[in-house]
């Protein structure tokens, strides 16, 4: 599963299409939206698409100005449950002391 938070830039004069077109595809959530025309866009994975083919279509949006990848999450859920005995590994680098 990709977890994908992006800032997209969008023309002011092409702000309305562009969000219909943002909020009308499948894995993509807008969460924010300044009056100069920057959104707050989270885009995941679904069943028919990846997270990264998903941002390249946005890109592609008319009045895009750009499309910047701020944070990325990924976990594999087959390996989301960890092994019963399995050992835990130390959360520094710091040496134990």
């Amino acid at each position: 599963m990709n977890i994908c938070g992006c800032l997209v830039h969008i023309a002011t004069d092409h702000t309305d299409a562009a969000r219909a077109a943002m909020t009308g595809t499948q894995g993509v959530e807008l969460h924010a939206e300044t009056e100069d025309g920057r959104f707050v866009v989270v885009v995941e994975d679904t069943a028919d698409r990846l997270a990264s083919e998903t941002i390249m279509d946005l890109h592609q949006i008319p009045g895009v100005i750009s499309l910047s990848l701020t944070y990325h999450h990924f976990e594999d859920l087959a390996e989301a449950s960890p092994l019963s005995n399995a050992q835990s590994q130390p959360t520094s680098r710091r040496p134990m002391q």
